[in-house]
């Protein structure tokens, strides 16, 4: 058994799989903080100063200034402001992702674009061929 899990582990993909976990969580740290920290504030003035983590809509009976004075009273809420940032993550990461697949997808084409070098039987039989016309 221990041999078995060791031809698993040591397998490409597995191996893969943990590389790309390991780099998706470092990447949502800086997406993260592209959203949170240089995207959202232009956006926000631009729409008038609006911040969007601290939308919210008050599904108690008190009345609070801010999300966060909300949450600390225990009110319960609706935070779509939160949401809207995830979104926008979301939409950033997706992006991020597409125009690494296609960049890989363009060097793989360039590769797939060789024609393959034919087997030695056709080779020679090439050689045969064109000994024959002579």
């Amino acid at each position: 058994m221990l041999q078995e899990f060791k031809q698993f582990i040591s397998r490409g993909n597995v191996i893969d799989l943990a590389v790309g976990i390991i780099m998706g969580a470092a990447f949502t740290g800086i997406v993260n903080s592209l959203v949170k920290d240089i995207i959202m504030p232009p956006v926000g003035r631009v729409m008038g100063g609006i911040d969007f983590s601290g939308l919210y809509i008050n599904l108690s009976s008190g009345s609070y200034a801010t999300l966060k004075a909300a949450q600390d009273a225990g009110a319960a809420t609706l935070n779509y402001g939160v949401f809207l940032n995830q979104i926008i993550n979301f939409l950033i990461v997706s992006f991020a992702v597409f125009m690494l697949v296609k960049q890989v997808n363009r060097f793989k084409k360039s590769e797939d674009a060789k024609p393959p070098v034919p087997p030695r039987s056709e080779l020679l039989l090439e050689e045969i061929r064109d000994l024959l016309k002579k």
